[in-house]
């Protein structure tokens, strides 16, 4: 086979938020813009992410700081 060849799939193009099924809430925007300031200035670790997320204090979803296993939790509900 020729390198120049062009492979292709069956598998469909994914367009962007293609399987969203809602709009972002507020709260949805709110946490990943500081998760994406978290990344960048304090770590991608778990335990800089939740330390990175409670001293912005964006809390969890009840109100109260973050834990890894909350953070956790949280993601695994958001990405279902």
């Amino acid at each position: 086979m020729s390198s120049s060849t062009t492979e292709t799939t069956d598998w469909p193009y994914l367009e962007v938020h293609q399987s969203r099924t809602h709009e972002p809430s507020p709260y949805e925007y709110k946490l990943a813009a500081t998760l994406e300031e978290v990344f960048t200035k304090v770590g991608h670790e778990l335990a800089d992410v939740v330390s990175g997320l409670n001293a912005r204090q964006v809390h969890a979803p009840d109100g109260s700081p973050w834990t890894e296993e909350s953070f956790r939790a949280e993601m695994h509900r958001l990405g279902a």
